[in-house]
């Protein structure tokens, strides 16, 4: 089914977000309104440490307004550019939430966030061969907690809803499934 576009008209902006509404035609001819944000490209970091004492993720805890809480994630974020390099961001957004540098970046996938109502990539990385340097966390990072977590216990935080945010179960479902087809 295609739908056309008849207007656009931007209801809001600013340095993250654009909000904007459409007015749209059916395939079947009916109108309808369309509200769409459009944000600039993301990231989000899987940051695995291999050591001698297993397999580990880092996670970034934070307050996320939007829902009132304090949440686990996978390092993700932003520029607010739409003419980044996706890998420059990755090893950006690594170092400013978490200190971390990453010897081998592999890019695993490119995702779309809920794109029933927003326009915004999210490319997802592995990162690996792990250096803890300072984080140099932007103003709405302030709060930020690093963990240092064990694979086992990643996975028990998904499954038991202790993490509820669906771009790093996203990612770390995808990373399953690449590793998997890797050998």
């Amino acid at each position: 089914m295609s739908i056309k576009t008849i207007s656009s008209r931007e209801v809001y902006r600013n340095a993250w977000t654009a909000v904007r509404e459409d007015v749209i035609e059916r395939g079947n001819g009916q109108r309808g309104i369309y509200g769409v944000i459009d944000k600039d490209p993301a990231c989000i970091v899987i940051a695995l440490d291999h050591g001698p004492d297993g397999e580990f993720v880092y996670l970034i805890e934070q307050y996320r307004y939007t829902v009132l809480g304090t949440y686990m994630e996978f390092p993700q974020g932003g520029w607010e550019r739409a003419d980044v390099e996706p890998e420059d961001l990755a090893r950006g957004e690594l170092r400013e939430e978490t200190g971390l540098t990453a010897g081998r970046m592999t890019h695993l996938a490119t995702f779309q966030i809920a794109y029933g109502v927003m326009n915004q990539k999210h490319h997802c990385y592995l990162a690996e061969d792990l250096k803890m340097g300072e984080p140099d966390p932007d103003a709405e990072e302030h709060d930020l907690v690093l963990h240092r977590v064990p694979v086992e216990r990643l996975e028990t935080m998904i499954l038991d809803g202790t993490i509820v945010d669906n771009c790093t179960v996203a990612a770390w479902g995808f990373y399953r499934m690449w590793r998997e087809k890797q050998g």
